[in-house]
C-alpha cells in the first residue's frame, strides 16, 4: 500500500527540468521587456509629448506624496509611494497613446478591421474574412457572450450585400441566438475603428461560454469564402498592440 501510495504521488521535477523552466520564464520576460522597449521608442519619436507626460505623472504624484507626507511628518515614507504611483499612471499613459497612435495610423486601410479583432481583450472567438471581395470588402465573424458579431470593413455599398448574405447563413444555423452586424468606418451609422472594441465590450450578455462552444462548432462547418488574404492592419514597426497591453497588465 505505501508503495501504491509514493506511485500515486506526481513525481517531483528534477534539477534540470526546473533550470529549464526558469531560464524560459527569464528568455519570456527579457523579450517581454524588449517589447516595451521597442514600443517606447517608436512612440516617442512620432509623440513629442509623451516623455514630458510621463515624467510630469512621476515628479507630480511623487511631489504630491511628499507634501502630503510632510503635513503629517512622515514625508520620507509618502514620498516612494507617491513615486511608485507616478510610474504607474505613466505606464497608463504611455499604453492609451500607444493605442491611440497604432489605431490613428491603422485607420482606413485594408484589413484595419481584422487586425484590431486579432487584438481584442477577452474570450472572444474571430475568425477573419468569413466573406470578401477582390477590393478587399471583407466580412469577419466574432463569437462572444453577446452572440455573434458580423463585422465588416470595405465600402458601403458592397459590404451591406455581403452583410445581409452572412447573417442569412448564420442565423440558419444559430437559432434564436442574437446576431448583431456592424460596418467599421468613419461614416454615420458606421462605428470608428479605435470604437470598435468598445462597441463589442458594450452588447448585452446573451449567452453563456457552452453555447459559445456549440455556436462555433456548428458555424466552422460555414468555412471561409472570402476574397484574397485580408492584410493586417499597420503596426508601427512590427510591434503588436496584444503584446504591449498583455505586458502593460503585468506590469
Amino acid at each position: 500500500m505505501a508503495n501504491g501510495s509514493k506511485a500515486g504521488k506526481a513525481a517531483k521535477p528534477s534539477k534540470e527540468a526546473k533550470a529549464a523552466a526558469k531560464a524560459a520564464r527569464k528568455k519570456a520576460s527579457k523579450e517581454r521587456r524588449s517589447q516595451l522597449w521597442q514600443a517606447f521608442q517608436m512612440q516617442r519619436k512620432d509623440d513629442k509629448v509623451l516623455l514630458p507626460l510621463m515624467i510630469g505623472a512621476v515628479v507630480g504624484l511623487g511631489l504630491v506624496g511628499f507634501l502630503i507626507g510632510l503635513a503629517f511628518g512622515f514625508q520620507w515614507f509618502l514620498l516612494p509611494i507617491g513615486l511608485l504611483l507616478g510610474v504607474l499612471v505613466a505606464f497608463i499613459i504611455f499604453g492609451r497613446r500607444v493605442q491611440k497612435s497604432v489605431y490613428k495610423k491603422a485607420d482606413g486601410q485594408a484589413g484595419a478591421a481584422a487586425w484590431a479583432l486579432d487584438n481584442l481583450q477577452g474570450s472572444w472567438r474571430v475568425t477573419n474574412a468569413i466573406a470578401g471581395t477582390t477590393h478587399l470588402d471583407a466580412v469577419h465573424r466574432v463569437i462572444g457572450k453577446p452572440g455573434v458579431i458580423l463585422v465588416a470593413e470595405g465600402a458601403p455599398q458592397r459590404v451591406k450585400a455581403l452583410l445581409a448574405q452572412e447573417k442569412k447563413k448564420t442565423a440558419r444555423l444559430v437559432g434564436d441566438t442574437p446576431i448583431y452586424d456592424v460596418i467599421v468606418g468613419n461614416e454615420p451609422n458606421q462605428i470608428p475603428l479605435s470604437g470598435l472594441q468598445k462597441y463589442l465590450s458594450k452588447l448585452p450578455k446573451n449567452i453563456d461560454g457552452k453555447r459559445m462552444d456549440t455556436i462555433e462548432s456548428r458555424l466552422s462547418a460555414l468555412g471561409t469564402k472570402g476574397g484574397p488574404a485580408m492584410p493586417k492592419g499597420p503596426v508601427p514597426g512590427g510591434a503588436k498592440m496584444k503584446g504591449v497591453q498583455r505586458t502593460m497588465k503585468r506590469r
